[in-house]
């Protein structure tokens, strides 16, 4: 099975030549304290047998600043492909879009908040951002939102509006599983699922949260297969901001999955990631 990571991220080691900026004016803890450059990143990756990656740009570091993403998934054509960010509502968004894909951009993030700042899903339903949606679809790029449940509606509105974007929630959209099966505190994310465009990021905040009160790895992970299908799910490790190597997160979640059937695991663990990003086939 070929494993591939669409969510870890890189922090450069020359604060020169990539200085930091970050979005809202607040640097994140994690790229301070657990910086990886992308050389760190590779190495990582064969000492977990992770063979390609979708590296996220890091907008708590760099704001929509995607030098070094670009520069360093560039340098490993064959290993990584770059995921950056855009100020969507910006009037130059279209254009600024499509001159980072000229240089490799392979698809997008949204940070509505998270680690530095509480969710604000204000930026997803405004309409000055509509045009860059526009070229979103024209160019073909996957677009990753980081949101919680709060910002669902506004993620539903948005794959209604351009159903050609595949839209991808990062951390599953956070949702709360603490109640167990049937899940009913989770309702809002299962609601998103008649959406065919909306796809689903397995990270290491799911594979906590299994593990709590309630919830089980075997009742949530087949219910959300069930409702999504797992061509609809990847795995990404987001290293390394969650505590640990590449390889015990891996671990970690294959362990969370194992009660899932092959075919449903290697769709998520390589084959759903190669449909949105082709050039890691």
């Amino acid at each position: 099975m070929t494993i591939i990571d669409i969510h870890p991220h890189i922090i450069s080691d020359d604060p020169e030549r990539y200085p930091p900026a970050p979005l809202f004016g607040k640097r994140s803890d994690w790229s301070q304290e657990r910086p990886s450059t992308a050389e760190a990143l590779i190495k990582a990756m064969d000492d977990a047998g992770v063979a390609k990656a979708a590296v996220v740009h890091s907008s708590t570091t760099y704001g929509f600043d995607n030098s070094y993403v670009i520069d360093s998934c560039n340098r490993y054509k064959d290993r990584l492909v770059a995921v950056g960010s855009v100020d969507m509502p910006d009037d130059n968004a279209p254009a600024v879009i499509k001159n980072w894909v000229e240089k490799n951009l392979a698809g997008l993030r949204i940070f509505t908040g998270g680690s530095t700042k509480a969710f604000d899903p204000s930026e997803l339903e405004n309409p000055k951002a509509f045009k860059a949606w526009e070229m979103v679809e024209e160019l073909n790029l996957p677009v990753c939102i980081q949101t919680g449940p709060v910002g669902l509606p506004q993620v539903r509105m948005l794959a209604e509006k351009f159903p050609r974007a595949n839209i991808i929630l990062d951390h599953l959209g956070r949702p709360d599983i603490l109640d167990g099966p049937p899940y009913d505190n989770a309702a809002s994310l299962f609601g998103m699922a008649d959406l065919p465009n909306i796809y689903l990021k397995l990270t290491p905040r799911i594979f906590g949260d299994v593990n709590k009160e309630k919830a089980s790895a075997e009742t949530f992970f087949p219910r959300v297969v069930e409702a999504f299908g797992a061509q609809r799910m990847a795995w990404g490790s987001n290293f390394p901001n969650s505590q640990g190597t590449l390889k015990e997160i891996l671990e970690t979640a294959e362990r969370g999955l194992a009660c899932l059937n092959d075919e449903d695991r290697a769709w998520i663990f390589g084959k759903t990631a190669q449909k949105l990003y082709p050039s890691l086939r």
